[in-house]
C-alpha cells in the first residue's frame, strides 16, 4: 500500500482541517487574529516533503522539510508565537494525518503500519527540530537588536542621569530589574552559542529568550519616554505640520493596540461619526498622543470599554476624548497625574510592573506643543476621560 500517494490525494481535505483545529484550539492564541494565509504559511511544504519522503519510488526529500520548517519558525517568531503553540500546530498536523488515513490504515499489515506511523513521526519530530531552531535564530537577532539599541541609547541616557540627580534614584530603580535579568540571560546565550543545545533544553532556551525579549522591550520603553521627555524639556521637539487624516491615524493605533485590549477582555470602540476629514498638524506627535493616552486607558481597565470619539468644535478646533471603564483617579491625586515618574495606585490595585510613569507627562507636553490643551474627567471605580482640544491648523497663529 502507498501511503504517499494517499497522502497525496487528501492534501487538500488534510490542510483544511488542520487549519480548522488551530484556529478552534485555545492554547494558539496568537492565532485568533491571523487570516486564513497566515496561518497556512508554510506546511503545505513541509506536507509535500513528506509525502515525498513516504513515498517508495522517490528518494527522501529531507532538505525540503528543513526548508519549509525553517521558514515556517521565521514567520512564526515574527507572528509572535510562543514555542508550546508551534509545538502544538504539529502535534494537530500529526492528528489530523493520522485521523484521516485511518480507514486505509487499518487495512495494512501490522508491518506496513509501524512503519508508516514511524515514518510520519520523524519527519513531523525533524520539521520541529528545524522550526525550532529558525525560532530560536530569529529570537537570538531581535535580542541583538535590542542589545545594540540600549547601547546606543546608553551614552544619551548617562548624560541624561547626571543633568537630573534629583530623579537618579528612582530612576534606577526603574533600570535595575530589566537591566540584571538581560545581562544574566544575555550571558547564559552567549555561552551556550558555543556549543550544541540538546533537544531537552530547548523549551528552557526559548523561555529564556522570551523573559529576555520582555525585559528588554519594556527597558527600551522606558528609555525612549525618558528620553522623549529630555528633548521637549530641553526644546528639541520641532513640529514638522502637514495634512492629517484623523480617522486614519486612529484607525491605526486601534489595531496596532487592539491585541492589548483582547488580552483582556476589553471592547475598544471608536466613534468617527463627527471627525474632522483633515486637520494641519504634526502627524508623529498626534499618534504618540493618541497611544499613550489609549495605551494608558487599557493598561488601568481590567473590564469594560476603552473608547474613543472626535469631533469639530469651532471653526478653528477639533477635540479628541479617551474613555475608559477603569479604575478611575481619586481627586487628590488629579493635578499630579501630568507630572513625571507619578503613578496612579489604590489600595485595590497597587502600582503596575510595567508602568513608567511618564505616559501622561509626555502626553501633556506634546499636546502644550501643537498648542492644544488637556483635561481629565475622573471617578474612582467608574473610569476617566481625557479630552485633548487641538487647533484645525497648527500653523495659524492663535488668540491670546
Amino acid at each position: 500500500m502507498d501511503f504517499s500517494q494517499l497522502l497525496a490525494e487528501n492534501t487538500h481535505s488534510i490542510i483544511e482541517k488542520w487549519i480548522i483545529k488551530v484556529r478552534n484550539d485555545r492554547h494558539i492564541e496568537s492565532a485568533d487574529d491571523l487570516s486564513y494565509t497566515a496561518i497556512k504559511n508554510h506546511i503545505p511544504d513541509v506536507f509535500q516533503a513528506m509525502i515525498t519522503v513516504l513515498s517508495p519510488t522517490q528518494e527522501g526529500d529531507i532538505k525540503s522539510i528543513v526548508t519549509a520548517s525553517w521558514q515556517h519558525g521565521l514567520l512564526r517568531a515574527e507572528q509572535g508565537f510562543d514555542p508550546s503553540e508551534i509545538a502544538r500546530e504539529y502535534c494537530l498536523l500529526r492528528t489530523v494525518i493520522f485521523d484521516t488515513i485511518e480507514g486505509e490504515l487499518s487495512q495494512a499489515t501490522p508491518v506496513e503500519i509501524i512503519r508508516y506511523m514511524r515514518l510520519i513521526d520523524a519527519v513531523i519530530d525533524e520539521a520541529i527540530a528545524r522550526c525550532f531552531n529558525s525560532y530560536v535564530g530569529e529570537r537570538l537577532r531581535e535580542l541583538q537588536n535590542l542589545q545594540t539599541a540600549l547601547t546606543l541609547h546608553n551614552e544619551e541616557l548617562t548624560r541624561l542621569i547626571n543633568v537630573n540627580q534629583d530623579k537618579l534614584s528612582e530612576l534606577a530603580h526603574e533600570l535595575k530589574h530589566p537591566l540584571t535579568a538581560i545581562i544574566g540571560y544575555s550571558d547564559l546565550f552567549l555561552k551556550q552559542q558555543r556549543r550544541d543545545i540538546t533537544q531537552k533544553d530547548s523549551y528552557v532556551n526559548l523561555n529564556h529568550i522570551e523573559r529576555v525579549l520582555r525585559n528588554g522591550r519594556h527597558l527600551l520603553r522606558l528609555i525612549n519616554n525618558v528620553l522623549e521627555l529630555s528633548r521637549y524639556e530641553a526644546g528639541k521637539l520641532q513640529l514638522q505640520p502637514e495634512p492629517i487624516n484623523v480617522k486614519e491615524l486612529i484607525n491605526n493605533v486601534c489595531e496596532m493596540l487592539e491585541p492589548l485590549a483582547a488580552e483582556k477582555n476589553l471592547q475598544m470602540i471608536f466613534n468617527s461619526d463627527r471627525v474632522p476629514l483633515e486637520v494641519i498638524t504634526d502627524g508623529f506627535q498626534l499618534q504618540q498622543i493618541v497611544i499613550n493616552l489609549v495605551s494608558n486607558a487599557i493598561r488601568y481597565t481590567d473590564s469594560g470599554t476603552v473608547s474613543i470619539a472626535c469631533q469639530v468644535m469651532n471653526d478653528d478646533t477639533w477635540a479628541i476624548a479617551v474613555a475608559d471603564t477603569g479604575i478611575g483617579i481619586a481627586p487628590k491625586d488629579q493635578s499630579q497625574i501630568f507630572e513625571p515618574y507619578f503613578r496612579v495606585t489604590s489600595e485595590k490595585r497597587p502600582r503596575l510592573p510595567d508602568s513608567t510613569g511618564l505616559g501622561l507627562a509626555i502626553v501633556a507636553r506634546l499636546v502644550k506643543l501643537l498648542k492644544g490643551e488637556i483635561n481629565l474627567v475622573s471617578q474612582e471605580g467608574v473610569g476617566s476621560k481625557f479630552t485633548v482640544t487641538l487647533p484645525l491648523d497648527v500653523t495659524k497663529e492663535t488668540s491670546g
